[in-house]
């Protein structure tokens, strides 16, 4: 393992991790051989060495102690054992990057784990797998602008990048970091709304989750309010409206609303 030329180090080579690594290298953000991995089980090891030809340990210290950024892409409930692998890191001169994932987990809390990093909090969502993932970034104190871009330039590969202040990263985590399972049951309940109505599941699995991206690249591209491409679709007396008032009677839109807020709370008590 050469240490001299790493550039970015994960700790973490689960699914979201390979997903941020995959594209980073595909889009030539960084070098595969300035990229080292540290995950505790040997046969992920194995595949991300291999199949990503990155450096890859078991050895959470190797990753810090030797990165000019590292990216945390654990589970939160694990930042306490990365923690004690890390209490007796030695300072470092300069000041380097350190960018968690990590659902809940405030700014302050990672600085007793890093007091001697810059810092960047961000949030990224599962489309990120496929390159069409949205993610928020907030940034600690003193961290540079030139820091903020590196952040940016890592999550711009995976999709879509916007900065927030810290006190939003719940309310974001609640919205597009859950929202990717509300929008999945939405697609699956209009598939068997098809098959209920006859169609077969195939087909009605196809039209949901096509009607879906179709609306949604709809919205992003004409700028369209979703109130306006809503009454455009409403005919009076017509399917539509008989559909949105059902809709309504049973309470779809304070059901949605209520999730992102309940997965916002969420995100906050896994804060504390």
């Amino acid at each position: 393992m050469t240490k001299d030329n790493i550039c970015l180090g994960m700790i973490g080579g689960g699914v979201m991790g390979e997903a941020i690594l995959s594209r980073l290298i595909a889009q030539k953000v960084y070098l595969a051989q300035t990229i080292i991995v540290s995950e505790p089980q040997a046969e992920r090891r194995d595949y991300l060495e291999q199949q990503y030809q990155v450096q890859v340990t078991s050895d959470n210290r190797v990753v810090a102690e030797n990165s000019q950024v590292l990216l945390l892409a654990i589970k939160p409930q694990v930042l306490d054992v990365v923690a004690e692998d890390l209490v007796e890191q030695k300072p470092k001169d300069d000041r380097s990057l350190v960018i968690s994932i990590l659902a809940g987990v405030p700014l302050s809390r990672l600085s007793t784990v890093f007091p001697h990093q810059a810092i960047i909090r961000v949030m990224p969502n599962t489309p990120a797998i496929i390159g069409a993932g949205i993610t928020a970034i907030a940034a600690g104190e003193d961290v540079t602008p030139e820091q903020i871009a590196i952040a940016k330039s890592i999550f711009a590969s995976v999709g879509q990048v916007v900065e927030v202040p810290e006190y939003q990263m719940d309310a974001v985590t609640g919205l597009s970091g859950s929202g990717p399972a509300f929008v999945a049951i939405a697609i699956e309940a209009l598939a068997d709304g098809g098959v209920a109505a006859g169609l077969p599941r195939a087909i009605a699995q196809q039209l949901a989750i096509q009607t879906v991206l179709g609306t949604a690249k709809l919205l992003q591209e004409s700028k369209l309010h979703p109130a306006q491409l809503k009454d455009r679709v409403t005919s009076p007396g017509g399917t539509t409206i008989a559909g949105v008032a059902e809709l309504e009677s049973n309470g779809f839109r304070s059901a949605i609303i209520e999730a992102v807020v309940a997965a916002y709370q969420r995100s906050q008590e896994l804060g504390q």
